[in-house]
């Protein structure tokens, strides 16, 4: 009898066991690194937590045309491109100090559901009632920066953003620019930072294509402009990207994708007067012009299908930076 309550005993705890590790187990999650992150747990020291997505979804919400847009002088975007490289060198001091004189702000976020840190530099205007719009950049602090992804078009194409956040979060050494207001909200095409030079984000993205670091960069078209095709894939007005630029349109294919491939026949939209994309090939640095359809913008699995094709590419930017 003894024997039998000493089992009985025994198999309780080892019950209890169990039954804690399967909990201990079910809150971690598992981010597209395949990284362990205790969701319970507290957010690293000195990191505010939040859920990237939704951070910028809120960003993007204020987006509207005919406001929101102030042009930049030649010393703002100077200064903040230069800003950046010094956060990319390792100096935060000094970028803080410099965006500081821009009335630009640097803080460390930790994205809950990937679990990774970010440095948000952010504009303080943001949030006045008269924002300047002059956008929004995510640099990876756990890993060693080396590639981007590009949003000129938020609000207007709808869902880009939110397909970026996914591109950053598939691959590490990521940096993420948003442009800082709806495309038809400066006088003429003051905001339209895709074919503008005298933007702050095109200061940014210009910075980084100095420095060699390959970038994509998502657009949206309507389900009329490329009848028969989810993703127009091309290289812009460069050459520098086209193995890459076989390589996603292969995985997009993979992923169930129809893809016009523009410098294999003509395709709509591709992107050639990009002046991210000239500047890029001015550098001899792969550049990347994607045009996705509703569809895949729309959220879902077509965008986690899209992110995990773009993933193929971005992990292979991010090992390159590794081994150099």
């Amino acid at each position: 009898m003894r024997a039998h309550r000493s089992r009985l005993i025994t198999i309780a705890t080892l019950l209890l066991l169990v039954t804690g590790l399967a909990a201990g187990l079910t809150a971690l999650l598992r981010t597209p690194g395949g990284t362990a992150v205790d969701a319970r747990g507290p957010a690293p020291k000195g990191a505010e937590q939040i859920d990237l997505s939704r951070e910028v979804a809120d960003y993007t919400s204020r987006f509207g045309p005919d406001r929101g847009y102030l042009p930049p002088g030649r010393s703002d975007r100077e200064d903040i491109a230069t800003a950046i490289g010094l956060l990319l060198d390792g100096h935060r001091k000094q970028a803080e100090e410099r965006l500081s004189q821009r009335d630009f702000t640097v803080r460390t976020v930790f994205d809950r559901p990937s679990g990774h840190r970010y440095a948000e530099v952010a504009d303080r205007t943001d949030s006045a009632v008269t924002p300047r719009g002059w956008g929004r950049v995510y640099l990876d602090l756990d890993h060693r920066p080396s590639w981007s992804v590009q949003v000129p078009h938020p609000g207007f194409d709808l869902g880009t953003e939110q397909l970026g956040v996914r591109v950053l979060r598939g691959s590490p050494g990521g940096i993420l620019v948003i442009a800082g207001a709806h495309r038809k909200a400066g006088v003429g095409n003051s905001a339209d930072v895709a074919h503008r030079l005298d933007t702050v984000f095109h200061a940014i993205c210009a910075e980084l294509a100095r420095r060699g670091m390959p970038g994509i960069q998502v657009h949206g078209f309507a389900a009329s402009a490329v009848p028969g095709y989810d993703v127009v894939a091309s290289t812009g007005a460069g050459s520098a990207g086209r193995q890459d630029g076989r390589e996603l349109a292969d995985a997009l294919r993979g992923h169930g994708f129809r893809v016009c491939r523009a410098w294999a026949r003509s395709c709509p939209l591709e992107g050639r007067t990009n002046v991210q994309g000239r500047v890029a090939d001015a550098d001899h640095v792969p550049f990347l012009h994607v045009e996705f359809s509703p569809e895949v913008r729309a959220g879902g699995r077509p965008a986690e299908r899209a992110a995990a094709a773009i993933a193929e590419i971005t992990r292979r930017w991010a090992g390159k930076a590794v081994t150099h």
